[in-house]
């Protein structure tokens, strides 16, 4: 073992010399000379650790782990895979009887017998004890010393602050107003930016500036480092390190000078005397290096509050302190002349802004409704009626409209009420399919319009008024609803929130429970155990894909569920399954969302969902709203349930009470718009006043960021200056995937050419993959959207039907494309099993973490 060898000759030197620190310590402790048998007698069992630990601590630390491994193989051990605690237990056990060195007759050759050389021992350790003593003795006097001028200079910088800050100023002054002259101004990035070249703006403008903070904030062109966490990192540098380095410099000079000034003879007289020199700067200054660090800090933010024109006149004037005092307290009265015009100012501002907020936002979102409209609420859980029976009153009346959460249940009753003999006109604002004669509408719920009149308005799934994204079209649809009577359908939880909304209006409410009772299975789903009339749940498109290709090739029939999927492709796989051409439904839980099917058993293949941010547990609203899709009525007398894994777990989520939802969300609204016009007319202002504006009580802002990352698009661009805000607004609030690029390139391509005067350029439609032919499907979808705004009506039908072919097409390549969606490891490739949760095999898996492992220990 070539660094045992190496290290043994060095554990020997080690262990003497430590020995021999224990006999000086030993000896320098007593007034008269120890024999050497006396310390042997007094120390000798200690002297025999001495070895042990030098030795297994330097061995432990200095011998590599291959070396170790190779040692302890040689002994007879298993050393392949153990952990590195379990190594080091292992060699340092081997190590206590590895070629020991025997402390003990060491020293009884060195000593045992000669007296003489014992005598020398004594004399020198009795020597160097009385010389730490004495140096021990000059450092406690240095010491206090050093407190003593500390509590001085404490004392002067209280009484004189003044006067170093006078100091201090007109050394920044100096420096300012050299920089300012010769120094290049570098256009302003952020300075953690390293990849961004820096651009030359010329000479600073002195004007540019008001107080020095300001100044300070420009970059100098040099690269700084910093600390952050213990960690190096480097940024270009700002005027604020530059003259927090300066100014550092200059009082840990400037300030011990004038304290050394005015130390009392005594103090000086006292230090001679010990040291046998004069009191020097040096030694004073470090005396109060800490005093003088906390005053740093103080005199920067002083400095940062100075007036960049008051420190550039001073700048001029030679030092005198009385001549500087008395333009201090001038420009500190200025000073604060202005700040108090400032303050005024501000505030001045601050209340007309809060004038126009209440004038601009107000009453518009107060909750009680002062309009006469009579309100029935159809509450309940999942597949109970409550959207039959509230249709059944829209059917019944001279007009009718029916708002959808999806653009698929618009479909859906669209198609239902015209087959029962209702004329109803379909409108989604990718599509519209106007009934001649038609007095009943069916809609998704973004295209309320409050200036519409109906007898009855049906609005379905309101709890989703809580959603922060879609949530204010409910709130809008409810609260400027123009009807005889307007009926409500939502969940349970939903319900304390809807009657708070609707405050004193004339209110019906109407509770549904479930005919068909839901029983959740006690055994563990498996793949297997798939029966006729089966929805397996799971939460990504992929999944779905993956599950479906599984089943069918397990000779399964499937129809498949997923948002991506054109509502065409989706009413097509619906009816698949309701018409029993298929006998398994795999869905996302887009399911749970209106959608009445005859489903046997809900099977939850995932408990858990990414919701945008992170990976979290389903919440009891999410698993009733799914699970209440099972058990159809009049088909099924009991709906039944199924997890994969934690059945108790899940089944206490279902069996939750629901909590009631307080807070729902609210959004610009027209009347909004219009007062907003009479202060401002862009829409950056109009973000920016959103931002600042507080919600009332029981509501949340929509935040609007789909419509911001729009406006940035096209915001100073001719797009804004010559359109309306009304208008440009409603074209950032057009509903489409806006975080696909190629959709948002194509809508800001036909934004370009409205304006412009120009044909709306076509939409990209590709057909290599299912993923191309549902893009171009949403492409399509936003084509016609801008269509349908614009009153192309025309146009609009070549383009409804080419998006009719590529569902079909989509629908095509589901039944051919699917078998290319097995789960496979994206590592190796190997097959997965079908409730794998996890991208690679379990092999992969625990290489990485194998490999992981041996680079943290190495």
């Amino acid at each position: 073992m070539s660094k045992l060898t190496t290290i043994y000759p060095q554990a020997i030197e080690h262990t003497k010399m430590k020995v021999i620190e224990d006999i000086d310590h030993y000896l320098e402790t007593n007034e008269l000379q120890p024999s050497f048998e006396q310390y042997m007698k007094d120390r000798g069992h200690y002297l025999e650790q001495i070895w042990v630990n030098v030795w297994l601590n330097k061995s432990t630390n200095d011998v590599p782990k291959n070396e170790k491994k190779q040692f302890l193989s040689e002994k007879g051990f298993e050393v392949h895979g153990i952990d590195r605690k379990l190594l080091n237990k292992l060699f340092r056990d081997e190590m206590r009887s590895y070629q020991p060195f025997n402390v003990m007759e060491w020293v009884e050759e060195t000593f045992s017998g000669q007296e003489e050389l014992w005598a020398e021992r004594y004399q020198e350790a009795k020597v160097n004890f009385l010389k730490r003593e004495e140096q021990k003795d000059l450092e406690e006097k240095k010491q206090m010393l050093r407190g003593e001028i500390e509590d001085f200079a404490v004392g002067i910088l209280e009484d004189q602050y003044e006067l170093f800050y006078l100091y201090i100023r007109y050394f920044v002054a100096k420096q300012l107003a050299a920089d300012l002259k010769n120094n290049m101004k570098f256009q302003a990035i952020d300075p953690v930016a390293l990849e961004e070249k820096l651009v030359n703006q010329g000479s600073f403008d002195s004007s540019e500036y008001t107080t020095v903070a300001t100044f300070f904030g420009e970059l100098t062109g040099d690269i700084h480092k910093t600390l952050n966490w213990g960690r190096s990192t480097y940024e270009y540098q700002t005027y604020f390190f530059v003259y927090e380095s300066l100014i550092s410099d200059y009082i840990s000079e400037l300030i011990p000078e004038k304290i050394l000034e005015q130390l009392s003879d005594e103090l000086m007289a006292d230090f001679y005397d010990v040291f046998h020199e004069k009191l020097s700067p040096s030694f004073v200054k470090g005396s109060i290096a800490q005093l003088i660090y906390d005053l740093e800090s103080y005199f920067i933010e002083d400095i940062q509050d100075e007036y960049v024109s008051d420190l550039l006149r001073i700048a001029e004037v030679p030092f005198d302190p009385k001549v500087h005092r008395a333009f201090l307290k001038k420009d500190l009265g200025e000073r604060e002349k202005k700040q108090k015009e400032e303050q005024a100012e501000l505030q001045r501002k601050k209340e007309a802004e809060e004038r126009m907020m209440k004038d601009i936002f107000g009453a518009e979102y107060d909750p009680s409704l002062q309009r006469h409209v009579r309100y029935v609420l159809h509450i309940g859980e999942t597949n109970t009626g409550k959207t039959h029976h509230a249709l059944e009153q829209m059917k019944a009346a001279e007009s009718g409209l029916y708002l959808a959460p999806l653009r698929l249940l618009a479909l859906e009753v669209f198609d239902k009420l015209n087959a029962e003999g209702v004329s109803c006109s379909l409108k989604t604002g990718e599509e519209e399919k106007m009934v001649p004669g038609a007095q009943h509408i069916s809609c998704t719920v973004e295209m309320f319009h409050e200036k519409e009149v109906y007898e009855v308005v049906v609005i379905d799934e309101a709890q989703m008024i809580t959603d922060k994204d879609r949530g204010f079209s409910w709130y809008k649809a409810i609260t400027k609803a123009n009807a005889k009577e307007v009926h409500i359908i939502g969940s349970r939880n939903a319900r304390t929130m809807l009657l708070e909304l609707l405050g004193n209006a004339d209110i019906e409410i109407h509770e549904y429970s479930r005919d068909t009772p839901l029983e959740v299975e006690k055994k563990e789903f498996h793949i297997k155990h798939v029966k006729k009339g089966d929805a397996l749940i799971c939460f990504s498109r992929r999944r779905v894909l993956e599950t479906a290709s599984r089943l069918q090739n397990d000779g399964h029939s499937v129809s498949m569920i997923y948002g991506s999927m054109p509502p065409e492709t989706r009413k097509k796989q619906i009816e698949q399954f309701n018409k029993g051409k298929t006998k398994v439904i795999v869905s996302t839980d887009a399911i749970g969302m209106g959608l009445n099917l005859p489903i046997r058993r809900i099977v939850f293949l995932e408990n858990d969902k990414f919701d945008g941010t992170r990976r979290r547990l389903l919440t009891s609203q999410e698993v009733k709203q799914i699970a209440g899709r099972a058990g159809r009525k009049g088909i099924y007398d009991v709906g039944k349930v199924a997890f994969t894994s934690d059945i108790k777990k899940m089944q206490n989520l279902l069996l939750q009470e629901d909590e009631p939802v307080h807070t729902f969300s609210i959004a610009p609204t027209n009347s909004v718009f219009e007062r907003f016009q009479r202060y401002y007319h862009d829409l950056g202002t109009f973000f920016e006043l959103w931002g600042k504006f507080e919600s009332p009580k029981g509501t949340k802002k929509a935040s609007l960021s789909e419509e911001k990352s729009l406006y940035h698009l096209i915001a100073g661009t001719e797009i804004e200056a010559r359109l309306s805000l009304m208008d440009l607004y409603g074209f950032l609030h057009l509903p489409f995937s806006k975080n696909e690029l190629v959709l948002t390139r194509q809508w800001e391509d036909n934004m370009y050419a409205i304006i412009q005067g120009r044909v709306l350029p076509e939409p990209i439609v590709k057909d290599r993959s299912l993923e191309e032919l549902e893009l171009s499907y949403k492409a399509i979808g936003l084509h016609l959207l801008f269509l349908y705004r614009l009153g192309e009506r025309t146009e609009t039908i070549y383009w409804e039907r080419l998006r009719a072919e590529v569902s079909d097409q989509v629908q095509d390549r589901l039944k051919t494309d699917i078998k290319k969606f097995v789960k496979k490891c994206k590592n190796c490739g190997k097959k997965l099993a079908w409730d794998h949760s996890f991208p690679t095999c379990d092999a992969c898996h625990a290489a990485k973490y194998r490999r992981y492992r041996n680079d943290d220990f190495e």
